[in-house]
C-alpha cells in the first residue's frame, strides 16, 4: 500500500505526522545521551568508590588475611565492572548518537524539500481553480447579459409602435451580448480543460510522488529506531557476559575468606614468644630476715616488668600528643638493626623474611654473574660479538655486590641464631623460677632494716626526681634492683623503671585535682575536652612543654594546656 494512492488527500496529517516522527527519533536521542552520560558518571563513582577504598601497595603486601585479599579482590572487579559501564558509554555516545544525530538533521532537510514541492504544487492548483472561477463567473454575467438583450429584441420586434431603427437598434444590441457570451463561454472551456488536466496531473503523478518519498523518509526512520534498539541491547549483551565474570570472581573471592586461617594468620602475626607471667608469691612480712624480702619483691617486680613491658610497647608508643609528652624525650622508637626491641617470636619472623629477601638478591646477582659470564666467553670465541675487557667490570661490580650481600646474610643469620638461643634461654630462666617454693619466698623476707618493701615510692610520670644512683630498669638486664640510699636517706628508683612499671598499671597515682578556668576542645591525639568549671584528677604535672595529664571523673584521661587549669597539689607531691 502506498501513501500516494491512500492517502491522497491527507497531505496536511501526513505533514503532522512526518513532524512527529522526526521529533520521537530526536527524543530517542536525547535518551541515548542521557543513558550514557548515567553509564559513565556510574562508572567514574565506582572507580572513585575503588580508589578510595583500595589498600595502598604497602598495607595490601603487609596484610596478609584472607579478608583483606578478598577485598582486594572484589575492588579490583568493581573496577572492571566500571570499565564495562565505560565501554557502554562510549559505544553510545560515540557511535548510535552520532548516527541519529546525522539522521535527524537529513530527514529534516529531506522533510522540508519536499513539503516545499508539495506547496508549490498545491499553489499552481489552486491558481488553476481560482482563474476556473473567475472565467465561469464571466460566463455567467455574459449569459445573464445576453438572454437579457435577446428578450429586449425580441418584446421592440413585437412592438408596432416603434420604428424600424429602434428594432435594428436593439438586433444588433443582442448580437454583441451574444458574441461577447460566446468568448466568455470559450474561455471558461479553455480554462476547466487546463485546470482538470493540473489537477489530474497534481493527483495521478505530482503528489503522490512526494507523499512516496515521505513514506520511504518515514520508514528509514522507524528502521534506525529499530535498528538502534537492537543494537543498544546487543552492546549491552556483549558486556555482561564480562560482568557476570566478574561478579564470579567477586564470588570465588568471598569463598577462599578462611575464618580459621586468618585466626592463625592473627596469631603468627601478635605472638611474642614469652610465657604468661607465673603467680604472684606470698610475701609474710611479719619475719623478715637478712633483706631476702627486698631481693623477692626486687625479683617479683622485675620479672613482672619483663612481661608485662612486652604487652604494652604499642601502648607507650602511641602516648601522647605526637610523642611530645614522652617522659624520657631522648627515646626513639624505632626498630634496630637486629630487632631485638622485639618479643622473641616477633624478632624471629623479621628476621627470617630479612634473610628471606637477602637471598633472593643473592639469586638475582649469580644468575647475573652466570650470564655475564657466558657472554665473555661468547666475547673471547667471537672477537666480533664485543669486547672481554668490558664485561671484566661488570664482573667486578657483581662480585662486589655478592660479597655484600653475602655478608649481610652472614649478620641477619647470626642474629637469628642469638634470637633462638635467647628463646631457649628465656625457657629456661622461667622453668627456674617457677621451682621456687613459697617457704623459701617466705624465709627470704628476713633483714627489713636494709630494704624496706614500703619505702618504694610510685611517683606519677613527670614528677621531679632527684639524681638517682643506679638503675634497675628491666633493660639492664640486672635479675635483682638495689635501690640505691641518698644522703636523706629516701630511696629512688630509676625513671626508667618507674615509668615501665607505671605503664603497665591500671591508672596512674594521683598527684592532686584540678578545675578548668576555660573550656578546650581536645583534637590531636592524646588531648581530651574539658568544660568550664570542670574538676578532675591530675596523675601527670607540667614537664616544660605546656601540657598537664589529667584523668576525668569517667576515668577518662589525656593532656590539656597547664595555663586552662588550676591545680591543688597534695601534700607529698
Amino acid at each position: 500500500m502506498s501513501w500516494g494512492t491512500e492517502l491522497w488527500d491527507q497531505y496536511d496529517n501526513l505533514g503532522q505526522h512526518t513532524l512527529k516522527g522526526i521529533e520521537f527519533l530526536e527524543k530517542y536521542g536525547s535518551f541515548l545521551k542521557e543513558r550514557s552520560s548515567i553509564e559513565l558518571e556510574y562508572a567514574a563513582k565506582l572507580r572513585k568508590l575503588v580508589k578510595n577504598y583500595r589498600p595502598k601497595k604497602k598495607e595490601e603486601e603487609e596484610n596478609r588475611f584472607s579478608t583483606s585479599l578478598g577485598f582486594v579482590k572484589m575492588v579490583n572487579e568493581v573496577n572492571d565492572i566500571a570499565g564495562q559501564h565505560e565501554v557502554i558509554s562510549e559505544t553510545y555516545s560515540d557511535q548510535i548518537c552520532k548516527e541519529i544525530t546525522d539522521l535527524v538533521k537529513e530527514l529534516k532537510d529531506e522533510r522540508k524539500k519536499l513539503f516545499h514541492d508539495g506547496q508549490k504544487y498545491q499553489s499552481e492548483l489552486q491558481n488553476s481553480k481560482y482563474m476556473l472561477d473567475k472565467y465561469k463567473r464571466a460566463y455567467e454575467k455574459s449569459f445573464k447579459e445576453a438572454e437579457k438583450a435577446n428578450d429586449t429584441f425580441v418584446k421592440i420586434d413585437a412592438d408596432i409602435n416603434l420604428s424600424r431603427a429602434d428594432v435594428e437598434k436593439a438586433r444588433t444590441h443582442a448580437q454583441q451580448k451574444s458574441r461577447s457570451c460566446e468568448d466568455c463561454k470559450t474561455d471558461y472551456a479553455n480554462q476547466l480543460q487546463k485546470t482538470n488536466e493540473l489537477q489530474r496531473l497534481h493527483y495521478s503523478d505530482l503528489m503522490p510522488s512526494i507523499f512516496q518519498q515521505l513514506q520511504d523518509m518515514e520508514e528509514r526512520r522507524i528502521a534506525c529506531v529499530q535498528g538502534v534498539m537492537k543494537r543498544t541491547a546487543v552492546i549491552h549483551k556483549q558486556v555482561i557476559p564480562l560482568v557476570i565474570k566478574c561478579l564470579d570472581g567477586i564470588i570465588s573471592a568471598a569463598e577462599a575468606i578462611n575464618p580459621r586461617e586468618d585466626s592463625f594468620l592473627v596469631i603468627e602475626k601478635y605472638k611474642s614468644g614469652y610465657d604468661p607471667p607465673e603467680d604472684i608469691p606470698f610475701e609474710d612480712l611479719s619475719n623478715p630476715r637478712n633483706g631476702d624480702v627486698c631481693n623477692t619483691l626486687s625479683s617479683h617486680r622485675n620479672d613482672t616488668l619483663t612481661v608485662r613491658g612486652t604487652m604494652t610497647v604499642g601502648k607507650n608508643k602511641k602516648r601522647g600528643l605526637l610523642n611530645i609528652f614522652s617522659n624520657n624525650k631522648n627515646t626513639i622508637d624505632e626498630i634496630k638493626e637486629d630487632c631485638s626491641d622485639l618479643p622473641p617470636n616477633q624478632r624471629k619472623k623479621k628476621l627470617q623474611q630479612k634473610i628471606d629477601e637477602i637471598k633472593a638478591k643473592i639469586q638475582q646477582e649469580t644468575a647475573a654473574r652466570d650470564a655475564l659470564m657466558k657472554m665473555k666467553g661468547v666475547y673471547e670465541q667471537n672477537h666480533a660479538m664485543g669486547d672481554p675487557a668490558a664485561v671484566e667490570g661488570q664482573l667486578a661490580d657483581n662480585g662486589i655486590k655478592l660479597e655484600k650481600l653475602q655478608n649481610e646474610l652472614a649478620k641477619f643469620q647470626g642474629y637469628m641464631a642469638e634470637a633462638e638461643g635467647q628463646g631457649s634461654a628465656l625457657s629456661l630462666s622461667r622453668d627456674n623460677r617457677s621451682s621456687i617454693s613459697e617457704d623459701s619466698l617466705s624465709r627470704s623476707a628476713s633483714d627489713s632494716s636494709v630494704c624496706n618493701p614500703m619505702s618504694y615510692k610510685i611517683s606519677a610520670p613527670g614528677t621531679p626526681q632527684q639524681t638517682h644512683g643506679s638503675s634497675n630498669s628491666p633493660e639492664s638486664g640486672i635479675g635483682t634492683s638495689q635501690p640505691s640510699i641518698t644522703d636523706d636517706g629516701e630511696n629512688f628508683p630509676d625513671p626508667e623503671f618507674e615509668n615501665e612499671y607505671e605503664y603497665n598499671d591500671e591508672f596512674d597515682a594521683v598527684l592532686g585535682t584540678g578545675k578548668a578556668l576555660y573550656p578546650f576542645t581536645g583534637q590531636s591525639e592524646g588531648s581530651i575536652s574539658v568544660v568550664e568549671g570542670e574538676e578532675f584528677d591530675i596523675v601527670e604535672l607540667d614537664q616544660g612543654d605546656g601540657w598537664t595529664r589529667i584523668r576525668k571523673r569517667n576515668f577518662e584521661e589525656g593532656f590539656v594546656p597547664t595555663s586552662y587549669i588550676e591545680t591543688y597539689l597534695y601534700n607529698n607531691c
